[in-house]
């Protein structure tokens, strides 16, 4: 079972922290149609968690999402949550698929942060290396064993066969971008526990980080320096957001702090890829999650960075009746890794 490439007639499944969501399509090519979705909200406690009755408790509201979505399907493809997994990309000689092979097994362990033998590995080949022609670049993703075989599990358990798992963060730029633009573009995707961030050229991630701060953080900022209670923090910060003309810039001075701390780990991030790939320009940010629902925040990072920022659409590859547009962009910023892994050419 591989955790980077099964069957068709599958959904996509996203374990999130906060909820559950399912995406089912059908058909191939550039746009396939959408049969099925779904969102069940869960205790983030739960999904923090690794005892067997709160995975029993998530099988339960997976078990009962799938229904309420009607998708009879048994086959699923699984998103692997960012702090679960390890990617990243290294260069290796330019070897045959089977030496490239040996070659990885002998290097991962001074590549990945886990044993060998505790963690499930897989790996693709990128293309030929920025610096050095002789070279070629190796995406490598790890996860350990115990995280996989509970997922596993946990679905087998309420009577899926899991097909395949997937990296939050590869399923996103599936979602979110065109695998033929050729310049990187970088996708932030804020949780509610950390933010995503993801760069990627020709539909291939290139960068990959989960960046501890995510919407319960700003809203924590808010709690503290105004001295509301957490309904009412969820009010302003969604509702005035990185405004500073909106209640005389209260919310703004509460939370920019937190945002700064966030915004400071994604420009560390952009300039250690662009110190990889110095001749590249950024096409463009795509921002999703809480990223793009909370007021101004893309036109600060647009701001900050002199960088085109578009709002992320989970639906950009699929194909669906246009009476239910409005429907399905009010909840795009919820979908982009089940979408994705919906999408996924099996």
């Amino acid at each position: 079972m591989s955790i980077l490439s099964g069957v068709s007639n599958f959904f996509g499944l996203d374990i999130g922290t906060t909820a559950v969501r399912v995406v089912q399509l059908r058909g191939t090519g550039p746009a396939k149609a959408l049969v099925k979705y779904g969102y069940l909200p869960i205790d983030s406690k739960l999904s923090m968690s690794d005892s067997k009755t709160d995975l029993q408790k998530i099988a339960q509201s997976v078990k009962e999402l799938v229904t309420q979505a009607g998708i009879t399907s048994k086959e699923v493809a699984v998103g692997l949550p960012s702090s679960k997994v390890f990617t990243t990309v290294a260069e290796f000689d330019k070897l045959s698929p089977s030496e490239m092979q040996k070659t990885l097994q002998y290097q991962a362990e001074s590549l990945i942060p886990t044993p060998l033998s505790e963690s499930k590995i897989d790996w693709a080949l990128i293309g030929e290396s920025p610096k050095d022609p002789a070279k070629v670049e190796v995406l490598l993703s790890s996860v350990t064993n115990e995280f996989v075989e509970s997922r596993l599990e946990m679905l087998e358990s309420i009577g899926l066969n899991v097909i395949a798992f997937e990296p939050d963060a590869i399923a996103l730029v599936r979602a979110m971008t065109a695998a033929d633009n050729p310049l990187p573009v970088l996708v932030i995707d804020m949780g509610s526990k950390t933010t995503d961030m993801v760069v990627t050229m020709g539909g291939v991630p290139r960068l990959t980080r989960s960046l501890p701060t995510g919407t319960d953080a700003v809203l924590r900022s808010a709690i503290q320096n105004l001295n509301i209670d957490e309904k009412q923090a969820q009010q302003f910060v969604f509702k005035f957001g990185l405004g500073k003309e909106k209640l005389e810039g209260q919310i703004y001075n509460a939370i920019i702090g937190t945002i700064d701390l966030l915004v400071n780990d994604i420009e560390k991030s952009i300039k250690f890829f662009l110190s990889k790939y110095p001749t590249v320009k950024f096409d463009r940010i795509i921002m999703t999650g809480g990223a793009s629902v909370l007021p101004e925040f893309p036109l600060y990072i647009a701001n900050k960075f002199g960088i085109n920022v578009e709002i992320g659409n989970a639906w950009r590859n699929v194909a669906f009746p246009a009476d239910r547009q409005n429907e399905l962009l009010a909840v795009s910023n919820h979908f982009g890794v089940a979408a994705g892994l919906a999408e996924r050419n099996e």
